[in-house]
């Protein structure tokens, strides 16, 4: 029985090792040298917006109606893989309009 079947990238010692799935592969790395510096205004817009994405994706998903009209769109696009991702997509694109 394998747990992952495939793995792919270089793997330092730095720091915690993370794992993640795309196109049904499962990967896994390890960030090298975090950066020790105070993030820059642009960094932290940019952290802002993923967390308003976020938050709005999730809200998107917690009502009945409107997550019955998004899986609908779902189910109608070959480029995302889960429906959350598709959402998030959504709303991040609507934050760089």
């Amino acid at each position: 029985m394998g747990l992952i079947e495939s793995m792919s990238g270089k793997v330092c010692e730095h720091s915690d090792m993370y794992f993640f799935r795309k196109n049904g592969k499962v990967f896994s790395g390890k960030i090298c040298n975090p950066s020790t510096k105070e993030p820059t205004q642009n960094q932290l817009a940019a952290q802002n917006k993923f967390k308003m994405a976020r938050t709005n994706a999730m809200t998107a998903l917690a009502d009945p109606d409107q997550r019955a009209t998004l899986e609908a769109a779902f189910k109608a696009q070959k480029k995302y893989y889960s429906l959350y991702g598709y959402v998030f997509a959504q709303e991040y694109a609507k934050l760089n309009a």
